[in-house]
């Protein structure tokens, strides 16, 4: 089959003679029906590895590179292993792409994104950035008819937000800043929204901060040309937000983030960061700020990602700028989306 083989740093090759997936008991076997390159597969392939197994093999898979990129996929299920019950053959599911031990410290807390054992579909596991994939048949979620192929993978973006938000514990009537309107900044937007927030969205492309108001922002600011943190002031009557959500994952975004918060406020840091920013700590401990890390998902977030993306409550649709396929997967889409410019949110990649 032909897949997309992560090999090292800088090194992913289209492989068109890779081993089809077998199925073993508990799993199922998927015709993908597409994968979102994501920001983190383009990190990954020009400065990593970072979160790909490579050095010893992932203790729940067993693999390590190389392996098939791809963390964001849907499919339909075209066989079925010993085991598997709430899946059928020909149905269409999202695939929950975090697979944890279940037994370690963390797990039986409920804090399973920190598993440190965690094997991820695409970064520890063979991914969907390719014609077939297999996966575990309890982690996959029947799609409802409303979400299209090309809509599905962009359900695991909509999970790190939903997860940022429940993790934040914002309320109705708070005021939440947030810093970079990308993918996963603009559904952080949404969920933020449902939750009963007030939306400041900042960015510095004036084509993002037009779709975030389209989105619902209550305002939006151009880093670039106006003075945020006395916009901010001046929006929030001189107390700064409540919440920032800094998901641009730039080396000075996370410095504002915790300096633009109200004193006694909560930062929320979702970005991935490949630099490492000074940060003044007495700007924290001085103002009491709280910073949280939040990655990934727990249980329950990715079935919320799918139902609020089925019923409309999210809108993905705009996050779809392109749909190609496998035999142009590196030239129409990681060369496009390493882009300093880029003028795509996600590329879908559809084997075809």
């Amino acid at each position: 089959m032909k897949a997309l083989v992560y090999y090292g740093n800088k090194d992913v090759r289209l492989e068109t003679d890779w081993p089809e997936p077998s199925v073993g008991p508990g799993r199922v076997k998927l015709r993908i029906l597409g994968s979102s390159i994501c920001a983190t597969d383009i990190e990954e392939w020009q400065h990593g590895p970072l979160w790909v197994a490579h050095e010893t093999p992932n203790p729940i898979s067993g693999r390590q590179v190389p392996l098939i990129l791809g963390h964001e996929a849907a499919g339909e299920v075209i066989e079925i292993g010993d085991g598997v019950t709430g899946v059928e053959i020909g149905q269409r599911v999202a695939i929950e792409n975090v697979e944890t031990c279940g037994v370690c410290f963390w797990c039986k807390r409920g804090e399973s994104a920190v598993c440190p054992s965690m094997s991820v579909f695409g970064l520890s596991d063979d991914g969907g950035l390719a014609e077939f994939a297999s996966w575990r048949g309890d982690q996959l979620i029947p799609l409802p008819d409303s979400i299209s192929d090309s809509e599905a993978p962009l359900a695991e973006p909509t999970t790190v937000a939903i997860h940022a938000v429940r993790r934040s514990g914002i309320k109705p009537g708070d005021t939440a800043a947030l810093i970079g309107c990308g993918t996963v900044g603009l559904l952080t937007l949404q969920v933020a929204k449902a939750a009963g927030a007030k939306v400041i969205a900042i960015d510095q492309r004036a084509s993002s901060l037009d779709l975030a108001k389209k989105l619902g922002a209550d305002y939006v600011l151009n880093s670039a040309t106006d003075d945020v943190p006395a916009a901010l002031a001046d929006f929030t009557d001189d107390i700064g937000p409540d919440f920032t959500f800094e998901t641009a994952g730039a080396e000075r975004t996370p410095v504002d983030a915790i300096n633009w918060t109200r004193r006694g406020g909560t930062v929320v840091l979702v970005g991935i960061y490949s630099a490492t920013p000074k940060v003044n700590f007495n700007e924290i401990v001085g103002n009491e700020r709280t910073v949280i890390g939040s990655v990934a998902a727990s249980p329950g977030d990715y079935r919320m990602a799918v139902d609020m993306i089925g019923r409309g409550l999210i809108d993905v649709s705009f996050l779809v700028s392109d749909v190609i396929s496998l035999d142009d997967v590196i030239e129409r889409g990681f060369e496009r989306m390493i882009q300093p410019n880029k003028d795509v949110f996600r590329i879908v990649v559809q084997p075809g």
